[in-house]
């Protein structure tokens, strides 16, 4: 599936994108109706970095966002069902082209905000999800113009020169950074991907804008741990815009799934790699939508699960590395058979006390009474488990349940039933609605790798014996 496929989905009501995006945005667009002219624009223009910049944009998003609903609401109220149903889907469809423009110019975090969004079922309307898809490799790349020197000063000389071939236009481009193809002097073929510049500022930004936002709760007995949290993320995403990190992650799991049969991690090139560049070589494959469409039967989709639940439990029970960000766009289907994992800035090592900790995770969640106590407590950083409030310490017993419900299966367990990961999705906004955000800081990291590899197993429609991988890779690792 290409850029202009998912373009062409939302083609027929676009008219009002440009209007809503963020008045700086508006300013000498274009005007023609399109998503195309939209996404174009945007190509030439740099990311946002003021805190008080990106604050505002996100603020006047949510606004017109708000406004198109008010809208709706406003004409339902004189329609029959069917237009009241129409106004909604326009309605959700204008929301989503605003969400698409608005986190294409910030990037960064409120891009990744928006991979979840289109990643989790159930989480949003389809129609929003679905333009937002885009998001995972297919938003709009920065024109090569705003990074020609930001590569030069890393690499050391113009791309164009130091490679054999460079194209100049992207081929993916998600929340951090591009990659465009190219081929180095000695004949391989690589991916080369390139930091937008100032994207670690507008990071940090963004983060600062949340712990403003955060400031009514600092009376709250949870506000050391809220900061503690929001500490170890800004930590993490730090890492994530390391490619020196990066690099070396990737190193590791390629070594650790080197003997899995249908695994490819590809190559990292150190000559052509820096704290911003990062050169591998490049896979030739499809991503999920477009491997979905091929129609692969439930054999092919069981045996692709495999891939990635393998690769999954490989990294964390033999490399000690919590592969925390399992959406679609970082896998690619092979047309060989093979399955190839790709961007490994979100991979969280896990230190002595990390292991000992998923240690005790694994003996609670198989069913010891005793280690499920001391996890909950763990979890949420209290002295007991039974300190926490009973309805508390119910939805954590029932967030745990769900994850290991899969491997608990005694058999294939079949992902595409929507209502299983709809419980998990209930179960975690009704923490959310509860304010129950007490939280052991590298939990963010396992959540994200438990609701994302399920989240994709779920869009991939695999039935997959979840609990036999599992008790392989244990073995393996010696556990």
């Amino acid at each position: 599936m290409t850029r202009q496929d998912d373009m062409d989905t939302a083609d027929t009501r676009t008219a009002d994108v440009l209007a809503a995006l963020p008045a700086d945005l508006d300013r000498d667009a274009p005007r023609a109706p399109d998503l195309g002219s939209m996404l174009a624009h945007l190509a030439h223009r740099p990311v946002p970095v003021g805190r008080w910049h990106r604050f505002w944009i996100l603020t006047t998003l949510q606004a017109r966002i708000g406004a198109g609903y008010l809208a709706h609401w406003l004409r339902s109220g004189f329609a029959d069902a069917d237009a009241r149903e129409a106004s909604l889907n326009e309605a959700r469809l204008s929301a989503a082209l605003k969400l698409l423009g608005g986190m294409s110019y910030l990037r960064g975090a409120a891009m990744k905000a928006g991979q979840t969004l289109a990643s989790w079922p159930d989480v949003v309307p389809q129609e929003v999800a679905d333009i937002l898809k885009v998001l995972h490799f297919e938003a709009p790349p920065m024109h090569f113009a705003l990074l020609r020197e930001h590569v030069h000063d890393e690499l050391g000389g113009d791309p164009t020169e130091l490679f054999a071939e460079f194209e100049t236009e992207a081929f993916a481009a998600a929340s951090l950074g591009q990659v465009h193809r190219a081929r180095l002097h000695s004949g391989e073929q690589v991916a080369v991907k390139i930091q937008y510049p100032g994207i670690s500022r507008s990071i940090h930004s963004d983060l600062e804008n949340v712990q403003l936002l955060m400031q009514p709760m600092r009376l709250g007995k949870n506000w050391a741990n809220l900061m503690a949290q929001l500490a170890d993320i800004r930590a993490m995403l730090d890492l994530e815009m390391d490619y020196v990190n990066e690099a070396a992650m990737q190193r590791q799991a390629r070594e650790l799934v080197a003997d899995v049969d249908g695994l490819v991690v590809p190559r990292v090139h150190e000559r052509y790699s820096t704290r911003r560049v990062l050169t591998t070589d490049y896979v030739d494959g499809k991503h999920l939508d477009a491997w979905l469409a091929d129609g692969p039967d439930a054999a092919e989709r069981t045996r692709r699960g495999e891939h990635v639940l393998t690769s999954l439990f490989r990294m964390w029970y033999s490399g000690d590395l919590v592969y925390a960000d399992p959406h679609p766009g970082n896998y690619l289907f092979m047309p060989d058979g093979r399955t190839a994992l790709l961007d490994f800035g979100a991979v969280y090592r896990l230190d002595a006390e990390g292991v000992e900790y998923c240690l005790l995770a694994d003996r609670g969640l198989a069913g010891d009474p005793e280690a499920q106590a001391e996890l909950i407590a763990r979890s949420t950083e209290v002295e007991r488990a039974d300190d926490l409030a009973p309805d508390h310490r119910r939805l954590i017993e029932d967030l745990c349940a769900w994850i290991w419900e899969p491997i608990h299966t005694g058999g294939p367990f079949d992902f595409s039933d929507p209502a299983y990961f709809r419980r998990g999705a209930d179960l975690w906004g009704e923490v959310m609605r509860k304010r129950y955000t007490r939280s052991k800081p590298m939990n963010t990291w396992f959540n994200r790798n438990f609701y994302g590899a399920r989240a994709l197993m779920a869009r991939m429609g695999a039935t997959v014996d979840m609990g036999r991988i599992h008790a392989a890779e244990v073995a393996r690792a010696g556990i």
